[in-house]
Parts: C-alpha cells; structure tokens; sequence
C-alpha cells in the first residue's frame, strides 16, 4: 500500500510538473509574427509586479491604444509567456501584444492577486515567438527578422526603430529588416556620419 502511494504521489508530482511547463510551436521573427498581434508598442517598463510589468509607451507602431501606460502579463502557471524578469524596470522593448479579452477560469487568484493569467483590458506578451525586440533609444535587436528559432539575441547589427515602424505600416518589405541587420556597423556609422555632416553644411 505504501508502494502504490508513494507510486501515486510521484504521477501527480510529475503531472504537475509537466503542467507547469509551457508546449508551444515556435511560430516566427518578429517580422512574421507582429502582424497577429493586437498592438505593436515600444517603450520602457516603469515597474514590475508579480508576473505583470507596466510598459510606458513612448510610440505606437500600430493598434488603438490611447494610454501612457498599459499592463503587460508575462509567465506564471504554464502560460507560454516570458519570465517577468527578463523585464526589468528601466529597460526599453519593443513588444507586439495581445489583448485580453475575457476572464479564463482559474486564471486569477484572489490570495495572489498580482499573479495571475491578467485582467480583461490588459496586454499579455507570447514566448513562442520574436514577440519583443531589446531596444536602446532609436535601435532595436532580437529575434527581427530570418532569425535562428528560439534565439533570442541574434548576433546582428542594431536596426533603427523608424525602419521597424516602417516595416509594420507595410512601407517596406521584410528584406529590407534583414538587409539592415546584416550591414558592416563601421559602413552604416560612416553613413550617419556622412548625413550629420551634410544637415550641418546647410
């Protein structure tokens, strides 16, 4: 009796375990995937709580929110989403996100309510695809654009976010994002440089 019971605990742990692990296809480079997505925002976390951050939008590439600040649902339970930490307050991202749309049965519990699947209203962000982008003021990295599956930090060169912006308003095609990814950094600084001097000299 003993046997079948510690037998039984052991299925359960396990199941449980297996539960909490998040099964999904990988579904694409942020290129292929933004246009899914509900809102395609960038801007910087303010702050963290339990498995949500909240995102101050500096620019909207394309959806309807009106609002400086909206709530962003990241990973708890089995929710294919990305840790919290990942976002640390401070750090800029672009992020193409889903809407929330109706309350999921179990999803938020009353005991731990800053953690939970996320209140109707707010954004959730998905982990099985280049969803978000790093960004550091005018320049984005990551999984853009023919990217290796799963990578998150691509070996790449930093492209502009108003090329980014471009390319999800449907003014340019996705090669140019590989195009500009793949560029010698020496070449494209010699370039900016070359601009800068031009603006000055008239």
């Amino acid at each position: 009796m003993r046997v079948l019971l510690l037998v039984l605990l052991g299925w359960i742990a396990t199941g449980a375990v297996a539960r909490a692990e998040c099964d999904c296809l990988w579904q694409g480079s942020f290129a292929e995937v933004q246009a899914r997505a509900d809102l395609v925002v960038s801007g910087t976390v303010a702050r963290g709580k339990g498995n949500s951050v909240d995102l101050a939008v500096e620019r909207t590439l394309r959806g309807g929110s009106d609002e400086p600040e909206i709530r962003v649902w990241l990973k708890t339970a089995d929710y294919c989403r990305p840790e919290p930490e990942l976002f640390p307050p401070g750090s800029e991202w672009v992020m193409a996100l889903f809407r929330i749309n109706e309350d999921v049965p179990g999803g938020f519990n009353p005991n731990t309510p800053n953690v939970s699947y996320g209140r109707v209203g707010d954004y959730s962000l998905s982990s099985c695809g280049g969803y978000w982008l790093s960004r550091s003021g005018d320049w984005v990295t990551g999984n853009l654009a023919q990217a290796p599956r799963w990578v998150r930090e691509p070996k790449m060169t930093p492209v502009l976010l108003d090329l980014v912006a471009d390319y999800v308003a449907g003014r340019v095609e996705a090669q140019a994002l590989v195009a500009a990814s793949r560029e010698d950094p020496a070449v494209r600084q010699l370039m900016l440089d070359t601009k800068a001097f031009l603006r000055k000299e008239n």
